[in-house]
Protein backbone atom coordinates (compact mmCIF):
# COMPACT_ATOMS: atom_id res chain seq x y z
CA UNK A 1 0.00 0.00 0.00
CA UNK A 2 1.33 3.44 -0.98
CA UNK A 3 1.90 5.69 2.02
CA UNK A 4 0.14 9.04 1.60
CA UNK A 5 1.98 12.19 2.66
CA UNK A 6 -0.63 14.14 4.62
CA UNK A 7 -4.14 13.70 5.95
CA UNK A 8 -6.57 16.24 4.44
CA UNK A 9 -10.25 16.89 5.19
CA UNK A 10 -12.43 18.75 2.69
CA UNK A 11 -15.78 20.00 3.99
CA UNK A 12 -17.95 20.65 0.96
CA UNK A 13 -21.43 19.39 1.76
CA UNK A 14 -23.23 21.49 -0.85
CA UNK A 15 -25.49 23.63 1.33
CA UNK A 16 -23.79 26.90 0.39
CA UNK A 17 -22.01 27.91 -2.80
CA UNK A 18 -18.48 29.09 -2.21
CA UNK A 19 -18.95 32.46 -3.94
CA UNK A 20 -22.63 32.99 -3.14
CA UNK A 21 -23.94 34.42 0.15
CA UNK A 22 -27.07 32.27 0.23
CA UNK A 23 -27.41 29.14 2.36
CA UNK A 24 -29.95 26.55 1.27
CA UNK A 25 -31.31 23.15 2.18
CA UNK A 26 -31.10 22.30 -1.54
CA UNK A 27 -27.76 20.65 -2.27
CA UNK A 28 -25.71 22.51 -4.90
CA UNK A 29 -24.42 19.61 -6.99
CA UNK A 30 -22.57 21.90 -9.38
CA UNK A 31 -20.61 23.54 -6.59
CA UNK A 32 -19.60 20.14 -5.19
CA UNK A 33 -18.42 18.98 -8.62
CA UNK A 34 -16.43 22.07 -9.49
CA UNK A 35 -14.74 21.97 -6.08
CA UNK A 36 -13.03 18.73 -7.21
CA UNK A 37 -10.52 20.86 -9.11
CA UNK A 38 -8.76 21.45 -5.76
CA UNK A 39 -7.99 17.72 -5.51
CA UNK A 40 -5.18 18.25 -8.01
CA UNK A 41 -3.23 19.84 -5.16
CA UNK A 42 -3.67 16.83 -2.86
CA UNK A 43 -3.30 13.82 -5.15
CA UNK A 44 -0.44 12.47 -3.01
CA UNK A 45 -2.32 12.96 0.26
CA UNK A 46 -5.00 10.95 2.05
CA UNK A 47 -8.17 12.94 1.37
CA UNK A 48 -11.44 12.65 3.30
CA UNK A 49 -14.46 14.52 1.90
CA UNK A 50 -17.53 15.37 3.99
CA UNK A 51 -20.58 15.67 1.73
CA UNK A 52 -24.37 15.55 1.69
CA UNK A 53 -25.80 12.11 0.96
CA UNK A 54 -27.53 13.32 -2.20
CA UNK A 55 -24.21 14.46 -3.70
CA UNK A 56 -22.37 11.21 -2.94
CA UNK A 57 -22.51 9.92 -6.56
CA UNK A 58 -20.51 12.95 -7.69
CA UNK A 59 -17.53 11.86 -5.57
CA UNK A 60 -17.90 8.10 -5.96
CA UNK A 61 -14.81 6.40 -7.47
CA UNK A 62 -12.86 9.66 -7.48
CA UNK A 63 -9.18 8.69 -7.81
CA UNK A 64 -8.02 11.43 -5.43
CA UNK A 65 -10.62 10.92 -2.67
CA UNK A 66 -9.67 8.13 -0.28
CA UNK A 67 -12.73 8.34 1.97
CA UNK A 68 -16.19 9.86 1.58
CA UNK A 69 -18.11 10.68 4.76
CA UNK A 70 -21.82 11.42 4.59
CA UNK A 71 -22.71 14.45 6.70
CA UNK A 72 -24.68 13.26 9.72
CA UNK A 73 -24.31 13.04 13.50
CA UNK A 74 -22.18 9.91 13.31
CA UNK A 75 -19.64 11.42 10.92
CA UNK A 76 -19.47 14.64 12.96
CA UNK A 77 -18.69 12.66 16.12
CA UNK A 78 -16.07 10.68 14.24
CA UNK A 79 -14.35 13.80 12.91
CA UNK A 80 -14.17 15.24 16.42
CA UNK A 81 -11.99 12.27 17.37
CA UNK A 82 -9.60 12.38 14.40
CA UNK A 83 -6.52 14.43 13.58
CA UNK A 84 -5.83 16.02 10.19
CA UNK A 85 -2.86 17.88 8.80
CA UNK A 86 -5.18 20.17 6.82
CA UNK A 87 -8.87 21.06 7.06
CA UNK A 88 -10.44 22.89 4.10
CA UNK A 89 -13.93 24.20 4.88
CA UNK A 90 -15.75 25.54 1.82
CA UNK A 91 -19.15 25.86 3.51
CA UNK A 92 -20.50 29.07 5.04
CA UNK A 93 -23.12 27.29 7.15
CA UNK A 94 -22.28 28.47 10.70
CA UNK A 95 -22.52 24.98 12.20
CA UNK A 96 -20.09 23.57 9.62
CA UNK A 97 -17.74 26.49 10.20
CA UNK A 98 -17.83 25.70 13.92
CA UNK A 99 -17.14 22.03 13.17
CA UNK A 100 -14.13 22.94 11.03
CA UNK A 101 -12.69 24.94 13.91
CA UNK A 102 -13.19 22.16 16.45
CA UNK A 103 -11.48 19.38 14.51
CA UNK A 104 -7.92 18.66 15.56
CA UNK A 105 -5.76 19.98 12.69
CA UNK A 106 -2.42 21.66 11.98
CA UNK A 107 -3.74 24.16 9.44
CA UNK A 108 -7.11 25.37 8.22
CA UNK A 109 -8.31 27.04 5.03
CA UNK A 110 -11.61 28.45 3.86
CA UNK A 111 -14.36 29.68 6.16
CA UNK A 112 -14.27 29.81 9.95
CA UNK A 113 -16.80 30.45 12.71
CA UNK A 114 -16.92 33.88 14.35
CA UNK A 115 -17.78 33.24 18.01
CA UNK A 116 -18.98 36.83 18.50
CA UNK A 117 -21.37 37.10 15.56
CA UNK A 118 -22.22 33.43 15.05
CA UNK A 119 -21.53 33.83 11.33
CA UNK A 120 -18.99 32.66 8.77
CA UNK A 121 -15.70 34.53 8.59
CA UNK A 122 -12.54 33.99 6.56
CA UNK A 123 -9.29 32.25 7.29
CA UNK A 124 -6.20 33.81 5.70
CA UNK A 125 -6.47 33.66 1.92
CA UNK A 126 -10.26 33.56 1.89
CA UNK A 127 -11.02 37.24 2.49
CA UNK A 128 -11.39 38.00 -1.24
CA UNK A 129 -13.83 35.14 -1.73
CA UNK A 130 -15.89 36.25 1.28
CA UNK A 131 -15.87 39.81 -0.02
CA UNK A 132 -17.28 38.60 -3.36
CA UNK A 133 -20.03 36.81 -1.41
CA UNK A 134 -20.97 39.77 0.72
CA UNK A 135 -20.59 42.66 -1.76
CA UNK A 136 -23.25 42.68 -4.47
CA UNK A 137 -21.34 44.95 -6.85
CA UNK A 138 -18.16 42.94 -6.48
CA UNK A 139 -20.07 39.73 -7.13
CA UNK A 140 -21.52 41.17 -10.34
CA UNK A 141 -18.31 42.64 -11.70
CA UNK A 142 -15.45 40.40 -10.61
CA UNK A 143 -13.47 38.81 -13.47
CA UNK A 144 -11.75 35.96 -11.67
CA UNK A 145 -12.52 32.39 -12.57
CA UNK A 146 -13.99 30.33 -9.75
CA UNK A 147 -10.94 28.04 -9.82
CA UNK A 148 -8.64 31.01 -9.22
CA UNK A 149 -10.58 31.95 -6.10
CA UNK A 150 -10.54 28.38 -4.83
CA UNK A 151 -6.80 27.87 -5.26
CA UNK A 152 -6.15 31.26 -3.66
CA UNK A 153 -8.18 30.15 -0.64
CA UNK A 154 -5.77 27.27 0.00
CA UNK A 155 -2.63 29.33 -0.62
CA UNK A 156 -1.94 28.17 -4.15
CA UNK A 157 -2.25 29.34 -7.76
CA UNK A 158 -4.54 27.80 -10.35
CA UNK A 159 -2.69 26.83 -13.53
CA UNK A 160 -5.48 25.40 -15.63
CA UNK A 161 -6.14 22.22 -13.64
CA UNK A 162 -9.41 20.44 -14.54
CA UNK A 163 -12.23 18.97 -12.48
CA UNK A 164 -11.53 15.47 -11.12
CA UNK A 165 -14.48 13.15 -11.77
CA UNK A 166 -14.47 9.41 -11.12
CA UNK A 167 -17.42 8.43 -13.29
CA UNK A 168 -16.66 5.80 -15.95
CA UNK A 169 -19.18 5.74 -18.83
CA UNK A 170 -21.00 2.58 -19.87
CA UNK A 171 -21.50 3.72 -23.45
CA UNK A 172 -19.92 5.91 -26.12
CA UNK A 173 -21.30 9.09 -27.64
CA UNK A 174 -24.62 8.57 -29.42
CA UNK A 175 -26.02 12.04 -30.11
CA UNK A 176 -24.52 15.12 -31.69
CA UNK A 177 -26.26 17.57 -29.37
CA UNK A 178 -27.87 17.35 -25.95
CA UNK A 179 -30.40 19.89 -24.68
CA UNK A 180 -29.80 20.34 -20.93
CA UNK A 181 -32.94 22.43 -20.59
CA UNK A 182 -34.06 21.91 -16.99
CA UNK A 183 -33.11 24.12 -14.03
CA UNK A 184 -33.78 23.50 -10.36
CA UNK A 185 -36.46 25.15 -8.23
CA UNK A 186 -33.76 27.29 -6.63
CA UNK A 187 -33.05 29.32 -9.80
CA UNK A 188 -36.02 29.42 -12.23
CA UNK A 189 -34.57 32.61 -13.77
CA UNK A 190 -31.71 30.55 -15.26
CA UNK A 191 -34.04 28.77 -17.69
CA UNK A 192 -34.00 29.48 -21.42
CA UNK A 193 -37.63 29.65 -22.66
CA UNK A 194 -39.06 26.32 -23.84
CA UNK A 195 -40.18 27.80 -27.17
CA UNK A 196 -36.54 28.74 -27.85
CA UNK A 197 -35.41 25.16 -27.25
CA UNK A 198 -38.08 23.95 -29.64
CA UNK A 199 -37.08 26.48 -32.30
CA UNK A 200 -33.44 25.49 -31.95
CA UNK A 201 -34.37 21.84 -32.43
CA UNK A 202 -36.16 22.77 -35.67
CA UNK A 203 -33.05 24.56 -36.92
CA UNK A 204 -30.86 21.55 -36.14
CA UNK A 205 -33.02 18.60 -37.12
CA UNK A 206 -31.77 18.22 -40.70
CA UNK A 207 -28.09 18.38 -39.73
CA UNK A 208 -27.60 16.89 -36.27
CA UNK A 209 -29.04 14.30 -33.94
CA UNK A 210 -30.60 15.97 -30.88
CA UNK A 211 -31.42 14.47 -27.48
CA UNK A 212 -33.46 16.15 -24.75
CA UNK A 213 -32.29 15.94 -21.14
CA UNK A 214 -32.60 12.50 -19.56
CA UNK A 215 -31.96 11.08 -16.10
CA UNK A 216 -33.99 13.73 -14.31
CA UNK A 217 -34.60 11.46 -11.31
CA UNK A 218 -31.44 9.36 -11.38
CA UNK A 219 -27.98 10.89 -11.18
CA UNK A 220 -26.19 7.92 -12.75
CA UNK A 221 -28.55 8.04 -15.73
CA UNK A 222 -27.90 11.78 -15.95
CA UNK A 223 -24.14 11.18 -16.08
CA UNK A 224 -24.70 8.65 -18.87
CA UNK A 225 -26.88 11.03 -20.84
CA UNK A 226 -24.40 13.91 -20.66
CA UNK A 227 -21.65 11.55 -21.77
CA UNK A 228 -23.77 10.31 -24.70
CA UNK A 229 -23.72 13.77 -26.36
CA UNK A 230 -20.86 15.36 -28.28
CA UNK A 231 -22.05 18.89 -27.49
CA UNK A 232 -24.26 20.17 -24.67
CA UNK A 233 -26.44 23.26 -24.90
CA UNK A 234 -27.12 24.18 -21.30
CA UNK A 235 -28.34 26.71 -18.79
CA UNK A 236 -26.03 27.68 -15.92
CA UNK A 237 -26.72 24.52 -13.93
CA UNK A 238 -25.28 21.24 -12.64
CA UNK A 239 -25.34 19.91 -16.20
CA UNK A 240 -22.93 22.65 -17.26
CA UNK A 241 -20.37 21.45 -14.73
CA UNK A 242 -20.93 17.82 -15.70
CA UNK A 243 -20.27 18.74 -19.32
CA UNK A 244 -17.05 20.47 -18.25
CA UNK A 245 -15.98 17.45 -16.20
CA UNK A 246 -16.71 15.10 -19.11
CA UNK A 247 -14.83 17.39 -21.53
CA UNK A 248 -17.77 18.04 -23.82
CA UNK A 249 -18.21 20.88 -26.28
CA UNK A 250 -20.49 23.40 -24.56
CA UNK A 251 -22.81 26.24 -25.45
CA UNK A 252 -23.68 27.84 -22.10
CA UNK A 253 -26.64 30.23 -21.85
CA UNK A 254 -26.34 32.96 -19.22
CA UNK A 255 -28.75 35.52 -17.84
CA UNK A 256 -28.89 36.32 -14.11
CA UNK A 257 -25.41 34.96 -13.26
CA UNK A 258 -21.89 35.99 -14.23
CA UNK A 259 -20.42 33.98 -17.15
CA UNK A 260 -16.94 35.27 -16.35
CA UNK A 261 -16.86 33.04 -13.27
CA UNK A 262 -16.97 29.75 -15.20
CA UNK A 263 -14.01 28.54 -17.25
CA UNK A 264 -14.88 26.21 -20.14
CA UNK A 265 -11.30 25.03 -20.79
CA UNK A 266 -11.37 26.12 -24.43
CA UNK A 267 -14.14 23.66 -25.29
CA UNK A 268 -17.13 25.97 -25.31
CA UNK A 269 -18.68 29.39 -25.46
CA UNK A 270 -20.81 31.39 -23.01
CA UNK A 271 -23.69 33.36 -24.53
CA UNK A 272 -25.54 36.30 -23.02
CA UNK A 273 -28.31 38.51 -24.38
CA UNK A 274 -27.17 40.22 -27.59
CA UNK A 275 -28.91 43.44 -26.63
CA UNK A 276 -27.58 43.79 -23.05
CA UNK A 277 -30.87 45.62 -22.44
CA UNK A 278 -31.08 45.01 -18.69
CA UNK A 279 -28.98 47.38 -16.54
CA UNK A 280 -29.03 44.90 -13.65
CA UNK A 281 -27.23 42.03 -15.40
CA UNK A 282 -26.00 39.91 -13.81
CA UNK A 283 -28.70 40.42 -11.18
CA UNK A 284 -28.38 37.14 -9.21
CA UNK A 285 -32.14 37.18 -8.70
CA UNK A 286 -33.78 33.72 -8.71
CA UNK A 287 -37.09 35.02 -10.11
CA UNK A 288 -37.21 37.81 -12.70
CA UNK A 289 -39.69 40.64 -12.05
CA UNK A 290 -39.57 42.12 -15.55
CA UNK A 291 -41.73 41.23 -18.55
CA UNK A 292 -38.72 41.31 -20.87
CA UNK A 293 -36.62 38.38 -19.73
CA UNK A 294 -32.85 38.43 -20.34
CA UNK A 295 -32.50 34.79 -21.36
CA UNK A 296 -35.44 35.21 -23.72
CA UNK A 297 -33.31 37.70 -25.64
CA UNK A 298 -30.80 35.00 -26.57
CA UNK A 299 -32.31 33.99 -29.89
CA UNK A 300 -32.27 30.40 -31.19
CA UNK A 301 -30.72 31.57 -34.47
CA UNK A 302 -27.79 33.07 -32.55
CA UNK A 303 -27.28 29.85 -30.58
CA UNK A 304 -27.47 27.84 -33.81
CA UNK A 305 -24.77 29.97 -35.43
CA UNK A 306 -22.41 29.69 -32.45
CA UNK A 307 -23.07 25.98 -32.12
CA UNK A 308 -22.05 25.37 -35.73
CA UNK A 309 -18.81 27.27 -35.11
CA UNK A 310 -18.01 24.90 -32.26
CA UNK A 311 -18.53 21.87 -34.44
CA UNK A 312 -16.15 23.45 -36.99
CA UNK A 313 -18.15 21.92 -39.79
CA UNK A 314 -17.47 18.41 -38.48
CA UNK A 315 -19.70 15.80 -40.15
CA UNK A 316 -22.72 14.64 -38.18
CA UNK A 317 -22.82 11.09 -36.80
CA UNK A 318 -26.41 10.72 -37.98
Amino acid sequence: MVQKNKKVLIIKVGYSETLDPKISNVTSYGDVLRTTVVLNLYKNDHVTWLVDENAYPILRDNPFVDRILIYNLTSVLQLHSEHFDTVINLEKVPGLCALAGQINACRRYGFRFDVKTGEAEAYDGTHRALSVCNNENEKKNHNKYWQEHLFEMVGSEWKGEEYVFGYKPDQEEIYDIGFNYMVGNKWPSKAWPMEHWQQLESLLKNEYTVSWQQGLNNMDEYFEWINSCRLIVTNDSFGLHLAIALKKKIVALYGPTNPKETYLYGRGISLISEGHFCPYLPCYVPKCKFQKFCLGEIKPEFVYKELKKLFKQEPSKS
